[in-house]
């Protein structure tokens, strides 16, 4: 069978819609990362320059030290981000891998109505659940014998914040997880155990391996979720201990910002992105389907 090749035309053309969807893409990239060089500290952004003139790092020290007006170091808001980004992660895929197996492989009752459950759960939009959220949460509170006074709210804590973070992950890590593995052969399942394995051999060491690349896909999700989260954050936390860098950088702007430069701003941006990028670059080789394909003859 020969080579298919494109008219000379279609090349061109093809190569001229990729150099302007890259170009719209990587400009305002460029531009952020321009302005978070520019020493001028300058209010609004009034002219393009790849390298600014007298270019430095001061942004970044500042930002490092200190983002906010807040007495809350860029360490403590970091950290805060982690624990929230981390957890909702490490609970969305352990609990979900084995809600996923159990709806995926075992005909229990009431099974079809759960699924239709966590459909309708995956319908809604997050902003909508924050009032029953709220309302919920804020309840569990634990109180001082002697005083009576309130010595924890969950609502407004990281681990609260993270219970709800959790709620509206965990439907689509069911939902995603179970569909990978129903494209998983049963025949392998069935030849371990011809050949003695028990169930919790079998799903951890022939279905949880084959699952690496929905693992994967949805572990990243997870924990972009959780790293850009800001409405439940910013409604749900009030002490500064515990806020986290996505509200530090909306407390960036508006008027409590005391005219943060736009290079400031601009670090601070960056340096939050940054470990979504490091995160996909680590899970990139599992981001694959099909890894299950041919391995039944």
């Amino acid at each position: 069978m020969s080579e298919m090749r494109l008219a000379l035309w279609k090349q061109i053309f093809y190569q001229a819609l990729a150099a302007f969807v890259a170009f719209i893409v990587l400009v305002p990239m460029l531009w952020v990362v321009s302005m978070s060089l520019d020493p001028r500290n300058i209010a609004r952004p009034t002219e393009f320059r790849i390298i600014p003139a007298g270019a430095s790092l001061e942004a970044y020290v500042k930002v490092l030290d200190k983002p906010t007006n807040n007495p809350v170091t860029f360490t403590e808001l970091l950290i805060n981000q982690l624990k929230l980004a981390g957890g909702v992660t490490l609970a969305s895929v352990l609990i979900g891998v084995f809600a996923a197996y159990a709806f995926s492989r075992v005909n229990f009752a009431g099974r079809r109505w759960l699924m239709l459950g966590i459909i309708t759960v995956l319908m809604l939009p997050g902003i909508a659940t924050i009032t029953p959220l709220f309302a919920l949460l804020n309840r569990v509170q634990l109180l001082d014998p002697d005083t009576g006074k309130v010595i924890f709210n969950l609502r407004n804590s990281l681990w609260g914040v993270g219970v709800a973070m959790i709620s509206g992950a965990l439907p689509f890590a069911i939902w995603n997880l179970k569909g990978y593995l129903d494209t998983i052969p049963r025949e392998l399942e069935e030849a371990a155990r011809i050949d003695g394995a028990g169930p919790n051999q079998t799903f951890f060491l022939i279905v949880l391996p084959l699952s690496i690349p929905a693992l994967a896909v949805t572990a990243f999700l997870g924990f972009l979720g959780g790293w850009t989260e800001f409405a439940l954050s910013w409604m749900f936390l009030t002490e500064p201990k515990d806020f986290t860098l996505a509200m530090s950088l909306y407390n960036m702007v508006g008027q409590y910002s005391d005219n943060t430069p736009w290079s400031a701003f601009s670090a601070m941006a960056l340096l939050i992105a940054a470990p979504v990028a490091i995160v996909y670059l680590l899970l990139q080789k599992y981001i694959v389907s099909g890894l299950t394909i041919g391995s039944v003859k």
